[in-house]
């Protein structure tokens, strides 16, 4: 079977249509919320030289949809909490834990573009890229210690551990190893899936859910992450250059292998892949090797254990009363699996 890329495929269009629509929902419900996350966000206190300042404003105000912050204030609206002012807090460390990430990525990969601007690694030295992604660190651990909850405190320091293990892991991984299911979710859970769960369980402990409750959100978090990474690995193949903000295959060819290559291993072997398992490959074989993966089943593939991955987030959501807040929490999974970027 043929893989059918996403934006020529007029079912899965307007499937992305109609989940664009809930996520409209989703921010009608958290849009008061998320104002105030942004003005948390865009604070940044003593951060010098100017210049400094506002690039990283520019990052930060560039910052995509929100979904971890608006995860956050979905769950406090499961318990009636999502007015509680600590709910915007932990919603700005999540969001402000991640661009802290993004900023020590871009310096380890290389890159020099994300969502099609400039890296704070393109114009400033090493160090003050590495700076800059410590004082977003420190600046998101201080919003979290606002909520003046130790075990959410706790939460918050496993997730940055567990986020800083996997890139240490990953980057002393063998070659041969790279190409595994085990390998790979381990290292989406890490880099990912991790933040969705810190967002759900941290606001499920600040909400005073039971046990039961947090490990629904927990499985939750961690499974709508999984696929949410899983969809992003796939548009890497096939999604519109200008919408992903990024080359055809750029994970590949920085030798970074995810579940389309592994499911296409799985199927045709590594016959002809060997150069790109070892990141060594030429930008015309890169080329050869990017097109057959993109034309294979393993894109369908991947895809189809995104969906998998998916239905158990929305399993996890049964374990709470029905109400506007599970329907938008159960919309993110929906548009997870539509998006386009």
């Amino acid at each position: 079977m043929t893989a059918i890329p996403l934006q020529s495929s007029p079912a899965l269009s307007q499937a992305h249509d109609g989940h664009a629509a809930n996520l409209q929902r989703v921010h009608a419900l958290t849009r008061a919320q998320l104002a105030e996350v942004e003005t948390q966000l865009l604070h940044l206190p003593d951060l010098q030289p100017e210049a400094l300042r506002e690039a990283v404003i520019h990052i930060v105000a560039a910052g995509g949809k929100r979904l971890r912050p608006a995860i956050t204030v979905l769950v406090a609206g499961l318990f009636n909490r999502a007015e509680d002012r600590r709910v915007i807090d932990l919603a700005s460390a999540v969001e402000m834990l991640h661009t802290a990430t993004l900023v020590h990525d871009d310096l380890i990969d290389g890159s020099l573009m994300r969502r099609g601007a400039q890296t704070l690694n393109a114009v400033w030295t090493p160090a003050a890229t590495v700076l800059t992604g410590d004082y977003l660190f420190a600046y998101a651990a201080n919003l979290a210690a606002r909520t003046h909850n130790t075990r959410v405190m706790s939460i918050f320091a496993d997730t940055l551990g567990v986020i800083v293990a996997g890139e240490l892991q990953q980057q002393f991984t063998d070659f041969a190893l790279r190409p595994t299911r085990e390998d790979y979710y381990r290292r989406i859970y890490s880099k990912t899936a991790s933040m969705f769960v810190l967002a759900t369980t941290a606001c499920g402990v600040l909400c005073e859910a039971d046990e039961a409750q947090l490990e629904a959100l927990r499985a939750y978090g961690r499974d709508l992450g999984l696929a949410f990474q899983i969809m992003d690995d796939v548009l890497d193949f096939i999604g519109d250059v200008r919408e992903v903000g990024k080359p055809v295959g750029s994970d590949l060819r920085r030798g970074l292998i995810t579940l389309p290559v592994i499911c296409y291993i799985e199927t045709h072997g590594k016959d002809g892949l060997e150069c790109a398992l070892q990141g060594r490959c030429t930008a015309e074989t890169y080329e050869a090797i990017i097109a057959r993966i993109r034309h294979s089943d393993a894109i369908s593939q991947a895809i189809e254990e995104a969906r998998q991955l998916g239905q158990r987030a929305r399993t996890a959501l049964a374990h709470f009363p029905p109400s506007p807040y599970r329907e938008a929490l159960a919309d993110l999974v929906s548009y997870t699996l539509a998006r386009t970027h």
